[in-house]
């Protein structure tokens, strides 16, 4: 009888070990982002969700970069560490283009979206998060309406504004950043849903409002990943569009239709500056905004109807090009 016991306690523990092992060996397995999941790895409706909760572009950078939140699972340059993703800004008239960069590598920049700030005819912002034509195919395009009017809309219009230009680089980063390894892309969807603020709308639409959005990002754009790896485009691998599968025939996003008005873990070691703080910790008042008023399309308890935006030209004279960056971090 004990043999017996003595024979099944030993098969039991052979059993549970096996069980065990196979579970961890499961756990500790990284899977690497793959081709056919470069547009599935940032989340456009998290970008669009954190740029309305960010004081200004240096902190809507710092949260796209966040380790604790993981917004990005970017590894276009495939060094098991997902890529620091840098903010710079372009504008003329009434227009703002972002234009989010993923960093690759030395002086080597891959867009992966922009978001066009734009003031319409009657004095409304107009936000559009456009992701890039070679890493979400044509026309991937989202309108986010925001539950509360976004201080970061305030930080645009306000008379002492400064355009917004990263200084940070290919080894070169803020303190905050530790990088981070790359989930398997279905459990880094199920992580940054948390971060996607469910009180805003999120509209997917082909119709890009802004022409001078498009012509700033045809002046600045940075394609030094999609240059290199031309069979690694949406296109070429053949994937469609499941938010708009209306727009698989598309071209390309650079093209601007015309609304219908009918319709409705540990630091790699990577240099840091060590001096870097938030624009928020600065001295000065400049980063506060008491009595400046923003309008702009939101949710509201009230019912408004729905305002078409309108295509009138700006009469004012264009401003002059931002300076090319020196080599010297900063802002300008």
């Amino acid at each position: 009888m004990k043999k017996i016991k003595r024979t099944i306690s030993i098969l039991l523990f052979v059993f549970i070990t096996a069980i065990t092992n196979l579970i961890i060996a499961q756990d500790v397995t990284t899977v690497e982002t793959t081709d056919s999941h470069i547009s599935e790895n940032l989340d456009m409706e998290a970008v669009a969700s954190i740029f309305g909760e960010s004081e200004d572009l240096e902190d809507f950078e710092k949260k796209l970069n966040d380790p604790d939140t993981q917004i990005s699972n970017l590894d276009l340059n495939e060094d098991g560490e997902v890529d620091y993703l840098r903010v710079i800004e372009t504008s003329k008239d009434e227009t703002h283009l972002v234009t989010i960069q993923a960093v690759i590598g030395k002086d080597r920049f891959q867009d992966v979206a922009t978001i066009d700030v734009e003031k319409d005819s009657d004095g409304e912002t107009q936000i559009q998060v456009v992701g890039d034509v070679y890493m979400y195919g044509p026309n991937y395009i989202i309108e986010p309406v925001y539950v509360h009017p976004p201080v970061i809309f305030v930080w645009f219009w306000a008379p002492y504004y400064n355009p917004w230009y990263s200084p940070y680089y290919y080894g070169y980063y803020p303190p905050y950043y530790r990088p981070w390894r790359p989930y398997p892309t279905p459990r880094y969807k199920t992580n940054v849903n948390v971060h996607v603020n469910v009180n805003n709308s999120y509209k997917h639409t082909s119709i890009r409002r802004s022409s001078t959005s498009v012509d700033l990002q045809n002046k600045s754009r940075k394609n030094d990943y999609g240059s290199k790896n031309p069979d690694k485009s949406f296109a070429n691998r053949g994937q469609s569009n499941s938010n708009n599968p209306d727009l698989n025939n598309k071209k390309s996003n650079d093209k601007v239709e015309k609304p219908d008005i009918k319709a409705d873990k540990k630091s790699t070691g990577k240099q840091v500056q060590d001096d870097w703080k938030p624009e928020s910790e600065k001295a000065g008042s400049a980063g506060k905004v008491k009595d400046n008023k923003v309008s702009t399309s939101t949710n509201k308890q009230k019912t408004k109807p729905t305002k078409t935006p309108s295509a009138k030209p700006s009469t004012k004279p264009a401003s002059k090009p931002a300076a090319k960056p020196s080599k010297k971090p900063g802002r300008r």
